[in-house]
Order: structure tokens, then C-alpha cells, then sequence
């Protein structure tokens, strides 16, 4: 019962990363040549590929792209084209335009009247004569004409916007390095996530392959007693506990064997690797070589303080400080240019186009200058101004919790190390202890008792190495997920010989 708790405390942890995929539905009869071998390495590079996090964060950037371009085209001329049809079934033209002069100012001489009465008249209406033809001065123009035709083109673009229109450009360029560095940011994450879920699908194997070896050594004994059962050297006691001991084993290894496929079918998932196809894991889980384990140089400081995050933050701040800009800059005016051009046709006809078509040439600046708007624009400068001192501080925190990640997994990694040296030993000893415990037995000196408590000893010791292994190999990739991935520190930004581990 003992050795039922240790194996099944460190299948648990085997299994950590798996619990997300217990509803998934795989075939586990997959074809004999559907096995895909993967180094860790091969792994990491396979998801930054096909990881949908990785092209969802790819994505942002090019959506960045596009909004730059957007937020330059506010500097560009605009120019757009119209064409329309109007038809006028009632209008107040409709009457040919013409309108009727009071009494007073019509000039309608008699004819018939005596001479002198019509030189007195003409001598009084002289002045109001141009006004007798003013009712026939709109007759040939559009109005209430039934049928028009409007073609222009429509050209407007901006002089002057103090400033605000290049502070928009500065966002955009802002917010698509944000994005850019955001990707890299994420391809760190499923990085770590890759490295991780690698290491305990290797721990999970591992944990299967101790509990096979565990049933093997039981039943060997199993039928060494046997064996001595009909030599008389060994009661029925002494065989049915060896029956025991090893029927105890089984159930850990069916357990073992499961763990070990959630866990690979979580590796799976990560890889967007077809859930039929056997995954064969080539990195060994084997004690790092020495320049591995030994502790990264203080030169990673440098990586820790340019990371990706951290850079992001800093274009949230500038972002935030062109709209401060923008804010305070919308008390100034705004200039544009603006110009229309435009031929007109009135037909009588609706397709009647044989008539001449009439010209609408136009241009004019506008100044636009705000006034009062209730105290809105007041209102925007002082929350642009928290937004900048939210950015900072966020910034601060960001590097805190940065600082606090890397210290956790390096001190971590150490502790894994350490336990790493202890366990080596630990595994010769019992391993040792074992060897010997059987051999006093074959010779009578030791019980059975003793040859299962030397068996428990060395599957717990070889179990706890096994978990050493993998806790330094997942410390590792959260150092490494501290630095910003092996991309940044690939990059150049980690000195030659600073003590990195390998494969980095």
C-alpha cells in the first residue's frame, strides 16, 4: 500500500498538464507508420509554426499594419467621385420661375393716353423700367427643372490640424511595434508552455517504464519463490506475498500508462499534431551536462531588463503621450483645402443627353475653430494625463513582476539541481541496496519484507531523480520564458560563455 501512494504522487504530477484534454476522443490504434519523432527542440520550432496563439498574435500585427496605413491616409488628399439623378415631380419653380411685381413698381405706359400725360409717366417709372423684365430673369435657370444630371469630383485636403494628425501617426507606428513585440511575446509563451508539457510527457514515460521495471523485478522474484517453493526452500506464505507484491504493481502501471498518454496527447494539442499519430520523443530525460546545470551569469540581467513585455509598455506609454498631444492640441484650429468640380445637364427628356452640359468649377479653404464645447476638451487633457500615469506605473509593475519571475525560476532551477545530485546517488545506493537485499535472500539472511521495502526504496529513488529531472528541465523553460525565449537569446542579447545552459 506504501508504494501505491509514492508512484501514484508522482503520476499526479506527471500528469499536471494533461487534465485539459481527459475529453478528448483519440483512436489508439493509429497506422504503423503514422510516428512522428520530435527533439525538444523540433517540438518548440513546430508550434511556433502551427500554434493558432502564435498566428492569432501574428494576426495583431498585420491588423497594426493596416491601421498605420489608415491613420496616414488622414495626411493624404481625399477625392471621391458622385454621380446622380434627380427628378423633380413638384416644385415651387414649377411655373417657369417668373413672380409678379406689386402696382407701385410696374411699368405699363397708355398708349392711348394724351402726349404729355404719357411723357409725365414715363418721366416718373423711368427708374422702375428694368424692372419689368425682372420676373423672366429666372426663367432660363435650373429651378424646378424635372429632369438633372449632377458628375463632379470632390478633392479635400488638410493644411492644418496642430499637430494632431501627426500624433495619430506616431500612435500607429507605436501600436504595430506594441503588436510586433507582443508576437514575440507570445512565441515565448508557447515556448514555455511547448518545453514544459515535452518534459512531462518524458516524466510520464519515464514513470511507466519504472513501474514496468517494477512488475518485471516482481515477477522475476515472483518466480524465483516458486522456484524456491519446490525446492522447499520457500513456504506458501512466502510465494502468495511475492503474488501480492506484484499484483500491487499492476494497477500503478496501467495508471502510469495512461498518465503518460494524456500527457502526450497534451503535447499533441500544443503541436496541433493529428491526434492518431504516435509521437516518439527524442530529447532523453537525462541528467544535463555540467555547463547546463551550472548557474546563468549575471549578464542575463541585460536580456531581462530589454524583454519583449517591457518594451511593449514603453510604446503603451508614448502611445498614451501623443494623446496627451492630441488632447491639448484640440484647442487649435483645423485647415483644409478643398476643391469641386462638376458638370450638370437639365433634359427634358429623362435619356435625353444632346444637350449642352453646364459647368460647376469651385474651390475655398475652410477654418474650422473650436470654441466652447462645454468644457469636454479640458475634460479629455486630464484624463490623457492619468492615462500617461497609469502607463508609467503599470510599467514599474511589469518590471517587478518580471524581476519576481526570473528570481522564481532560477531559484527553482537551482533547487532542481541540487536535488538532481542528491538523487544520483540516491539511485546508485538503492539501486545497490537492492542488489544486495536479493542476494542476502537467495542466501537466507534476509526476509521478503526486506527484498520489497529495497524494491520500493529504488522505485522511489529512481521516481524522485525522474521528478528532479523534469522539475530542472520545466525551471529551465521558465528561466528561459524570464529572458523572453531562446529567440531573444539566440538574438545575440546573452554574451558568449555567460553560463546560459545549452540548447539555448
Amino acid at each position: 500500500m506504501k508504494s501505491i501512494g509514492i508512484v501514484g504522487l508522482a503520476l499526479a504530477l506527471a500528469m499536471g498538464s494533461a487534465a485539459p484534454v481527459w475529453a478528448q476522443v483519440v483512436e489508439q490504434d493509429p497506422s504503423p507508420g503514422a510516428v512522428e519523432r520530435l527533439s525538444v527542440e523540433e517540438a518548440v520550432a513546430r508550434a511556433l509554426r502551427e500554434s493558432q496563439e502564435v498566428k492569432l498574435a501574428r494576426s495583431q500585427v498585420d491588423r497594426a499594419a493596416a491601421q498605420v496605413k489608415a491613420a496616414r491616409s488622414a495626411a493624404l488628399p481625399q477625392i471621391n467621385a458622385n454621380l446622380s439623378y434627380t427628378r423633380t415631380f413638384a416644385s415651387p419653380f414649377s411655373s417657369g420661375g417668373s413672380f409678379e411685381l406689386p402696382d407701385s413698381l410696374q411699368f405699363n405706359p397708355d398708349p392711348n393716353a394724351p402726349l404729355e400725360d404719357r411723357i409725365r409717366y414715363l418721366e416718373d417709372r423711368a427708374p422702375l423700367a428694368g424692372l419689368a423684365g425682372l420676373g423672366q430673369l429666372f426663367s432660363n435657370l435650373p429651378f424646378g427643372q424635372e429632369n438633372t444630371y449632377v458628375a463632379g469630383v470632390t478633392g479635400t485636403q488638410l493644411l492644418y490640424s496642430g499637430g494632431r494628425v501627426g500624433a495619430a501617426l506616431e500612435i500607429a507606428a507605436h501600436y504595430e511595434e506594441a503588436a510586433r513585440l507582443g508576437l514575440a511575446e507570445q512565441m515565448a509563451e508557447v515556448e514555455q508552455q511547448v518545453r514544459t508539457a515535452y518534459y512531462r510527457a518524458l516524466l510520464a514515460r519515464e514513470m511507466e517504464q519504472i513501474a514496468q521495471a517494477a512488475l518485471d523485478q516482481a515477477e522475476a522474484f515472483l518466480a524465483q519463490e516458486r522456484l524456491r517453493e519446490r525446492a522447499g526452500l520457500a513456504s506458501d506464505l512466502d510465494v502468495m506475498r511475492a503474488e501480492v507484491a506484484a499484483e500491487n504493481l499492476r494497477p500503478q502501471l496501467v495508471q502510469a500508462r495512461n498518465a503518460a498518454d494524456l500527457a502526450e496527447l497534451d503535447l499533441k494539442r500544443l503541436l496541433n499534431v493529428p491526434m492518431d499519430r504516435r509521437l516518439e520523443l527524442t530529447t532523453p530525460l537525462e541528467v544535463p551536462a555540467s555547463d547546463a546545470l551550472s548557474a546563468p551569469d549575471v549578464a542575463e540581467r541585460a536580456v531581462l531588463q530589454r524583454r519583449a513585455a517591457l518594451q511593449a509598455a514603453e510604446r503603451q506609454i508614448a502611445i498614451r503621450e501623443q494623446q496627451l498631444k492630441i488632447a491639448k492640441r484640440s484647442y487649435l484650429p483645423t485647415v483644409s483645402l478643398h476643391m469641386t468640380y462638376g458638370r450638370q445637364m437639365y433634359p427634358v427628356e429623362v435619356f435625353d443627353f444632346s444637350g449642352e452640359a453646364r459647368t460647376d468649377w469651385n474651390a475655398g479653404i475652410s477654418v474650422q475653430l473650436p470654441i466652447f464645447d462645454g468644457f469636454k476638451r479640458s475634460a479629455d487633457v486630464a484624463e490623457a494625463q492619468v492615462l500617461v500615469e497609469e502607463a508609467r506605473l503599470q510599467l514599474e509593475q511589469l518590471k517587478e513582476a518580471i524581476e519576481l519571475q526570473y528570481e522564481q525560476a532560477l531559484r527553482e532551477r537551482e533547487r532542481a539541481r541540487a536535488e538532481i545530485e542528491a538523487r544520483r546517488r540516491t539511485v546508485e545506493q538503492a539501486d545497490r541496496v537492492y542488489a544486495l537485499t536479493e542476494l542476502q535472500y537467495e542466501k537466507g539472511l534476509a526476509t521478503q519484507l526486506e527484498v520489497s521495502e529495497a524494491r520500493l526504496a529504488l522505485l522511489q529513488a529512481r521516481t524522485n531523480l525522474a521528478q528532479a529531472l523534469t522539475d530542472f528541465h520545466i525551471a529551465d523553460a521558465a528561466l528561459i520564458r524570464a529572458l523572453g525565449g531562446s529567440g531573444a537569446i539566440a538574438g545575440g542579447r546573452v554574451p558568449a560563455g555567460s553560463g546560459a545552459p545549452a540548447g539555448r
